[in-house]
């Protein structure tokens, strides 16, 4: 069996498992076990694109031995030369979704398929890396839009100029952690500030992390692992915003991570969402970890975004945008900082595919 033909035999398995699972989640015993039915409406979900493209290859597969048929049987040399285009084009397109093929066959983490928890703080460069850090959460804001997703916003804290000291927002689409999750990292800017009477150029940063949701299954966490503070919230905010003590602080005594909610006028909505948020971060604090035990093993070229590193570089003057782990430099920096991502995104993604490989 050649190398295509494993290919197309895998495709069909993984199509012929899609059509099983759909099966299994329509069965009542399933539909009873909340867990089992997340877990298996999860894989099935990650096995549609793939289904997809099967559809789409068997398809293309008719159209290419129709044409090949009418190149050998054409009497016009026209028609025949038609034929011979139609040949190629159809080659080539197969070629390209075979690739595609063996890029959603590859092994994955199963946490690529959670939501994403991304956390954007500005860091050095003052009142820019503010307005650096807003340009940011636009920017991923935007991406999401693009694809369908749905971004909601767990806390917020506005700095000056209409920028923000941090913000922290959970992404819900297909594949959004593993499309997102190399994104953590320093993000440097150069850019002239408007406050710059000289037209000198600035450089500034901001951190982002981005995390897989945690689920309850993932870890268990001790109530008296928790210290809860609630107090009065600050900025803007509606009538009750600021005269009810609605604000949460928690802090995990064990780790000393300290998570503070107060964008919601409830009490209760801010306290779950802040442990929502203590939940991914300690279960990205034990990815991590393994991470970390890895990486003793192996040099990482992509790795899971070292929060220290600095990963890209958007240089206003040149309208240059630069990832310095895969050494691509693209020049349309307006258009990505409006959320198109995707060639810097599936650069990232195909560079950490020959790393899974080479290893």
């Amino acid at each position: 069996m050649t190398g295509t033909e494993r290919l197309r035999e895998k495709v069909r398995a993984a199509v012929e498992r899609r059509a099983g699972l759909g099966r299994q989640l329509a069965s009542p015993d399933v539909i009873a076990d909340p867990e089992r039915l997340r877990e298996l409406g999860r894989e099935h979900a990650g096995l549609e694109c793939i289904a997809e493209l099967g559809d789409e290859l068997l398809e293309l597969d008719d159209q290419l031995q129709q044409a090949r048929e009418l190149v050998e049987s054409a009497e016009d040399g026209e028609l025949r030369e038609l034929a011979q285009s139609e040949v190629h084009d159809l080659e080539a397109r197969i070629e390209q979704l075979e690739a595609e093929a063996r890029e959603l066959l590859a092994p994955r983490d199963p946490l690529d398929d959670r939501a994403a928890v991304i956390e954007i703080r500005a860091g050095t460069g003052g009142d820019e890396a503010g307005l650096f850090a807003a340009d940011l959460f636009r920017m991923y804001t935007r991406y999401a839009e693009g694809r369908g997703w749905k971004a909601d916003v767990l806390s917020t804290s506005e700095g000056t100029l209409g920028g923000l000291k941090e913000v922290v927002f959970l992404v819900r689409g297909r594949n959004a952690y593993g499309t997102l999750r190399y994104e953590s990292g320093v993000h440097r800017v150069q850019r002239v500030p408007e406050t710059e009477s000289q037209g000198r150029i600035h450089t500034s940063a901001a951190t982002v992390a981005v995390l897989p949701e945690a689920e309850d299954v993932d870890l268990e966490i001790n109530p008296e692992d928790l210290k809860v503070d609630v107090f009065r919230s600050s900025g803007p905010g509606g009538q009750s915003v600021n005269t009810t003590d609605s604000a949460v602080r928690i802090t995990h005594i064990p780790t000393g991570l300290v998570v503070t909610c107060q964008d919601e006028k409830s009490q209760h909505k801010n306290k779950a969402r802040a442990l929502k948020v203590l939940r991914s971060r300690l279960l990205d604090r034990e990815i991590a970890q393994q991470e970390a035990e890895r990486a003793q093993e192996r040099r990482q070229q992509v790795g899971t975004g070292d929060r220290s590193a600095k990963i890209r570089t958007y240089n206003f003057p040149q309208s240059r945008v630069t990832d310095h782990r895969i050494g691509l430099t693209v020049h349309r920096l307006p258009e990505i900082l409006d959320g198109d991502l995707d060639e810097l995104l599936r650069e990232l993604r195909l560079a950490r595919r020959e790393e899974r490989l080479s290893a």
